[in-house]
């Protein structure tokens, strides 16, 4: 999974900024900024905050792909 993508398309859907985006999940902006370049993966554990934040906001990432 492209994770810089889905990130990126969470945000969109949100309609928030990266620094907002960094307090929800408890990260920095630099770090959220580094998902969406491509330079890092999330852990685990955010990983795991992603999914309830999609969950919680009836939002479905994957069906934009066809992967579920």
């Amino acid at each position: 999974m492209e994770y810089a993508k889905l990130i990126k398309s969470l945000r969109e859907k949100l309609i928030i900024s990266q620094t907002e985006l960094a307090e929800i999940l408890k990260v920095s902006f630099s770090t959220v900024n580094r998902w969406e370049n491509g330079k890092h993966e999330p852990t685990i554990k955010v990983k795991r905050k992603i999914i309830e934040l999609c969950k919680d906001n009836d939002i479905d990432l994957w069906d934009e792909k066809g992967e579920k």
